[in-house]
Order: structure tokens, then sequence, then C-alpha cells
């Protein structure tokens, strides 16, 4: 067993600060090479790049198209692969990474079944903008469209979830197209970038130029908002009287936090925070509503529903946001800021429609408005302070539930935690319950699978997160259902010495999908049963406790209400190996308030008897 990770220690980003960007390589004439060019292969060259890129992580598998890559990188003293057991692994790895650390993540595979596997990693990093390179092996250029051996047109196959697709034709080409590849993964709306290299351009000799030229001449993303799109924004909110910033991934992308604070606080309007945007702004802030959508706060809900302007900054008024889009904020005047001009007026009409960076918007936004008092929003706070008071989250009492509340494991995870704790999560009722019952204060602390929903994200993404922060504190919690389909990432954390802790949410059910069967299917519960718990009948199946230790990791479980805390402090206390605690919870919890899919917001329902949370004069 070896000891925890120690290296690399970028260290926490501090709330506000920007992202950091990787050093560009600097303008250089176009292909020069000097008679001190060294000669490298292309495999050499790709590791070159990498340590000149300041990479010191990459995630992924040898396999036989992209083992010339493998052989330089053993001898790198920069570059550290993590060798994962799963090429899904390896892309939702280089995500976490990303999301935690704001640096680019990286990821290598092999061709054919390799590369496709990363398909759903690149996916999920496109539809939630992570900036990930995925450096893929390919045949050998003379049989590419022969059908040979582990052949896939990856780059066919992705080009409509990354931002841009290489197929390396010439060796002295690497460093110049991997300098591209890190730029637009970076830069503008951060997303994935794929390089597939032919194993014969791996193999073969070219001077090594750095810096090389980079040549993308259609790639210019506006950063910088026009001024009077930001005046005119100013003035629509200091006329507003239902105002609410809608705040989205966007402003954590743009480390924009303590710009987005001060916005606030100077315009007195209410703030919520969407599922990739939890801690952009504090939760314990009196302005903060929660969270909007289909499992969102009622206050939240409903102040986008009645608004009178929703200043959208960098959200993209999601199908789970907005419900039904006829009916979404039909009294709403929109300004929309985002990086992406192609989001804007996707969805949803604006009025002002502002392109530019968040950081620089809302800085705009803050300089250019003149504050008319707070007077006018009166009436606004005292109906959405209303319903904070009748509406709050809640569940059932747990001193009266013969089983122990999800709600109550995950509530108590983040009591005890440490402040700036790393918390990942799967997709499903487990990730609505995170997102809920945890507070989050810092941005970047809450990592999940919004746009693409991908079961399995939550481990891997630790383990990427967990290499970016070795020093922080980081939890995965899982779903049963979620943690059987990447928990053989946690052989890779235990002989690597990743220290992540697992919170496995164990409801024996596929918990998402019963509560819809529960609400809809008239509780026909068709596939959704996982075995996952102990009865009469039949045994654990599998045993989380046995599986985690089998797995190299420290397996604990906890079945009572009155265990929660004990478990869940020494957990906290291991810090030399991965740790995995099966929480035993009941199967029947819901997520609420919900919002059924296809309605309108209008709609939302509150509590387990299905009955609506607003009153007909309120809506």
């Amino acid at each position: 067993m070896s000891t925890p990770v120690k290296a690399p220690k970028p260290g926490p980003r501090p709330a506000g600060a920007a992202a950091p960007r990787p050093k560009a390589p600097k303008p250089g004439p176009p292909h020069s090479v000097t008679a001190t060019a060294p000669v490298l292969t292309g495999a050499q060259a790709v590791v070159k790049s990498l340590e000149q890129l300041e990479v010191d992580t990459v995630f992924g598998i040898p396999g036989g198209t992209i083992l010339p890559a493998y052989d330089p990188l053993m001898d790198s003293a920069q570059v550290r692969h993590i060798l994962v057991r799963h090429e899904q692994g390896a892309g939702h790895a280089a995500e976490g990474y990303a999301a935690a650390t704001g640096k680019v993540g990286v990821c290598m595979a092999t061709s054919g079944p390799g590369a496709t596997n990363l398909v759903t990693p690149m996916a999920d990093a496109h539809m939630d903008s992570i900036p990930m390179v995925a450096i893929t092996g390919q045949v050998v250029s003379s049989s590419i469209g022969t059908d040979a051996f582990q052949e896939a047109d990856i780059c066919g196959i992705t080009m409509p979830i990354t931002k841009h697709s290489y197929l390396v034709r010439d060796a002295s080409e690497i460093p110049r197209i991997l300098a591209e590849a890190f730029h637009v993964a970076s830069t503008g709306r951060p997303g994935p970038v794929l390089v597939d290299i032919p194993k014969d351009i791996l193999n073969t000799e070219a001077p090594f130029v750095w810096p090389p030229r980079m040549e993308l001449p259609g790639y210019r993303p506006t950063t910088q908002p026009h001024g009077k799109q930001i005046r005119e924004a100013a003035n629509l909110i200091a006329e507003s009287k239902r105002p609410v910033l809608y705040v989205g991934g966007g402003v954590v992308k743009a480390g924009a936090d303590a710009e987005l604070l001060e916005l606030a606080e100077l315009t007195g309007a209410p703030v919520v925070t969407t599922l990739m945007a939890r801690g952009a702004f504090p939760d314990s802030h009196a302005q903060h509503l929660g969270m909007p959508g289909m499992h969102g706060t009622v206050p939240a809900v409903h102040s986008l529903q009645k608004a009178d302007l929703i200043v959208a900054l960098g959200a993209r008024f999601d199908d789970r946001v907005t419900g039904k889009l006829s009916s979404f904020a039909p009294g709403a005047k929109i300004v929309h800021v985002d990086i992406d001009p192609a989001e804007i007026g996707k969805n949803r009409e604006a009025d002002v429609p502002i392109v530019g960076d968040c950081k620089s918007a809302i800085a705009g936004l803050t300089e250019a408005y003149v504050d008319p008092g707070k007077e006018r929003l009166k009436a606004w706070w005292e109906t959405l302070d209303d319903l904070r008071a009748r509406y709050p989250l809640g569940y059932e009492d747990q001193s009266v539930q013969a089983m122990t509340a999800p709600q109550y494991v995950i509530e108590r995870l983040g009591a005890l935690a440490d402040p700036d704790t790393i918390w990942t999560t799967g997709v499903g009722q487990h990730q609505m319950w995170a997102s809920q019952f945890i507070s989050y204060e810092i941005p970047g602390t809450f990592i999940n699978s919004g746009g693409l929903g991908t079961m399995g994200f939550a481990v891997p993404a630790a383990m990427g997160a967990k290499m970016g922060h070795p020093d922080r504190m980081v939890w995965a919690i899982d779903g049963d259902g979620c943690f059987q389909m990447t928990n053989q990432e946690l052989a890779t954390c235990a002989v690597e010495g990743i220290p992540i802790k697992v919170a496995v949410i164990n409801n024996g059910n596929l918990g998402m999908v019963r509560q819809w069967q529960t609400l809809f299917y008239d509780k026909r519960y068709s596939n959704t049963g996982l075995s996952t718990h102990h009865s009469e009948d039949s045994p654990r199946v599998p045993d989380f406790v046995k599986l985690a230790e089998a797995l190299g990791c420290v397996g604990l479980r906890c079945d009572s209400p009155g265990e929660v805390d004990d478990v869940i402090r020494r957990a906290n206390e291991i810090d030399d190996r991965p740790v995995v605690v099966d929480f035993t919870v009941g199967p029947d919890a819901m997520v609420w308030p919900m919002v059924p899919a296809g309605v309108s917001n209008d709609e939302i329902l509150y509590a387990r008897d299905v009955r609506p949370a607003f009153d007909e004069e309120e809506l």
C-alpha cells in the first residue's frame, strides 16, 4: 500500500480569485526550426509539450496505439500518470481535477474502445463547460479508414461534444496542436478538446520547437462586454421592483464570486444559484434563496416565475430550471450575460444580451449601477421571506423513523466536515439532497454532473479533485446504483495513495427512478430494485463493506440514525487510505420540492402528499 498522494500541491484557490489558465506559448515564427532544436519522436514531443504546458497529472490506461507515448512518460519528473481501471474513470477524474483546480484536466487512452470509453466524459465536460484535453492513440495513418484492429473514427464520433478535435498528421505539429488544444479548452467557454494521434506519428522523429505559433484565425472569444449593454442592464436593475440574479456555473468558471457578492449587496436583489453554481454565492447570505428548478426551493422557483427582471449570469436557461419554457417567467425582462454567444437567445430571448466574461461583466454592472434606494424592493422581499418561512427544506422527523433518513445522513456529513471540503456526487436523489442539505460557502466545492446527468461520476471525479487538492478533504456522495458503475476506481485510489472518502446512500434502489414510478407509474417498480439491502430472503449483493476492503479501502457501515455521527467522525479521521461508508437508508424517501417534467414551474409540489406549494392567489 503506497502512502497518500503528496504531489502535486497546487493548493486551494482563494474565494473570488479567477481560475488559473495554462500559460499559452509565446508567439514565434511559424514552424521555425533552428540548429539547436532537439529532434524528438512524436511520443517524446507529447510528453515534452505537456511539461511545457505545466501539466502535473494525467489519468489514463495504455494500449497498443498510445503505447509509444507511455515510454517517455515513464521518465518525466513532472507529469504523474494515474493508472485508472477504466477509461471512463480517466475522463471523469480529469473533469474532477479541472473543476477543483480551474486548470485543464488531461486524460489518455488507446484507440477504438479505449477512445470510445472517453465519449461519456467528453460529453459530460461539454455540457458542463469543463476544460479537458483527451489524448488518444489511433491506428497507423495508412490503415485509417480500413476498419483496422481497434480503429474508431473518434474525431467524427466526438465532433458534436467537443470544442475542437484534432487528427495529427505530422509529428512536427504536435507541440502546436497541444498548445492550441489547451488554449481552446481553457479560454472562452471552457470545454473538452480531443487530440487523436496515429501510432506511426508517435514513432516518427521531428524537430521539437517551443514555443510554437498557434494557428487559430477563427477563434477569438469575446471576454470584454460592450459598455452600452452594460449601462442598459444597470438601468433595468435600478428600475425593477422584482429583480432576481439567476447565477449559473459561468460565474464559478470565471472566478467572479467576489464581484457577484458586491453586485448583489449593492442592488439588494435576491440571488438563486443553479446546481452548477452552488457555492458561487454563500448559502448563509440573507439574499440567497437557494437553488431554482425541478428540485429547487419554493422561494427560488417563485422568484423567477414572478420576477419583472431576471439577470442571468453565466446560466443557460436549462429545461431543469425553466420547466415548461413557454410558461417560464412570463412577466420578466431578461438580461443575459454569457461568454458563449450561442447561448444568448437560444432558449429565452434576451432584452439586453451581453457577451463577455462574467467577471468583467458583473464588475461593469456594479460600476454602472446607480442605486435609487432599496425601498422599491420591500414588497418583493416580504413575499419571498414569507415563502421562505412557510416552505423550508426539510424531511420527516428522524426520531420517529425506523430507518435512517438519507437527508439526515447528508446533512450530518456537511455539518461534520471541514469548511473547505470538496464534494462530488453521482446523479439522482443523493445528488439533489447533497445540493439541498449541505451548506456551500466557497465556490468550487460542489462538483457534479449537471447537464449530462452521468451516473458513476462521483468516485472518479473525487479522485481527480483529490489529486488537484491533496491537502483538502474530498467526499464523494454516491447512490448504490451510481456507485456500482465506477467503484473500480477505488482500487486506483488505494494503489496510488489517494485517500478519498465515499458515502454510499444505500436505499436498495435506483432511487430517483423509483420516485418517478411512485408518482407517475402507480407504484409499479419495474427493474429498480438493486438487492443491496440485507433481508431475511437474501444477503446484500454486493456487500459494500466487503467490496471496499477487497479494493484496498476501509469499509464502514451505518444502519441506524444513532450511529451516523460516530461513523462519519471515524471516516473523517482516516487519512491514509480511501474510506467507504455504506449508509443503509429507507427506500421511500423522496426529493421535495419537485416540478414534474414538462409542466410549468407554477405547479411545483412541496410535500409527500403531492400538494401544490403555491396557493391560487400566489400564482
